[in-house]
């Protein structure tokens, strides 16, 4: 397979715009050659919920029908946090998830990729407010699939340990549970302390002992402007930043991650389109195994 050719199975693309209506994003998608993309479903920096009009909802039904995208997911608004203590915001927060997961359900997007929130005041409690607040999001609205976010870990954002992840997954109802999976992001592993680098395979197997490989559903594909260990997230191009390429080129390997979407959020560009038809190239001949000699 050549870098430009994609594997039938293959799940990979990157964050893409909505500018002009959601349904414009799959177009967007086609162009930089995606067979997976994510999208906001309304701007993330406003606290204004749209609701998506019947016509937008069957375009976009309908171009995902015909395009080669085999994979949506969404991440959530910026401005929600699920782990305050502040009464009006955790409102305010549990509203906004629950009309993206009903956004979502109605454009058929099957799962939510969502950060933890910011406990504030004290760990243990914003761990279980964050539970809380995401077990009565999913029971308002069924079938569509939480995937938690592991964090790089700066300020008090919950989820940049394996630990915590497990725990919280485990905090939130037993009978929504199922639905709670996660996304790792390869610049938060690292900015983390998880050494992806020069410990690709004790990290892997620390994520299968405590938390369990069969729960991780999305891949954010990004490199890292800052050093291991840094607690910022601060995405580079892939193969660009302070992972280099091995990280990413054994990612694409392995058989473990075949099925899971792998999304960029790595920088766009002027133009939106040729960062990330670059990047997909130079992923997509990662995947390519090495050749013989002779």
């Amino acid at each position: 397979m050549t870098p430009t050719q994609r594997d039938e199975g293959e799940l990979l693309g990157a964050h893409v715009s909505t500018q002009g209506g959601v349904h414009t994003s799959l177009g967007r998608g086609g162009l930089i050659g995606a067979t997976a993309i994510q999208v906001f479903t309304k701007t993330p920096n406003q606290w204004r919920e749209p609701e998506i009009a019947e016509p937008v909802v069957r375009e976009f039904r309908n171009r995902l029908a015909e395009s080669n995208i085999r994979a949506v997911v969404s991440h959530d608004s910026y401005l929600i946090n699920l782990a305050t203590p502040d009464p009006l915001l955790s409102r305010r927060s549990t509203t906004s998830f629950t009309a993206e997961l009903h956004r979502c359900r109605e454009l058929g997007i099957g799962a939510v990729v969502s950060h933890p929130g910011n406990y504030i005041d004290h760990r243990e409690a914003g761990l279980e407010r964050n539970a809380r607040n995401y077990t009565e999001c999913l029971r308002a609205v069924p079938d569509v699939r939480l995937l938690i976010e592991g964090t790089a870990g700066s300020g008090t954002a919950l989820g940049s340990t394996f630990e915590e992840l497990a725990e919280l997954r485990e905090r939130i109802a037993p009978d929504v549970r199922d639905r709670v999976g996660f996304c790792l992001d390869t610049c938060h592993l690292y900015s983390a302390g998880y050494d992806l680098v020069r410990g690709f395979d004790e990290v892997w197997a620390r994520w299968d002992r405590v938390v369990g490989i069969e729960h991780l559903r999305c891949l954010h594909l990004n490199d890292s402007k800052t050093p291991f260990g840094s607690r910022r997230d601060r995405h580079q191009l892939v193969a660009e930043g302070s992972l280099g390429p091995n990280p990413f080129r054994r990612i694409m390997r392995d058989p473990r991650f075949a099925g899971i979407p792998k999304i960029l959020e790595t920088p766009k560009g002027d133009d939106l389109v040729t960062n990330d038809r670059r990047m997909l190239r130079r992923l997509r001949a990662y995947a390519r195994p090495p050749r013989r000699p002779g």
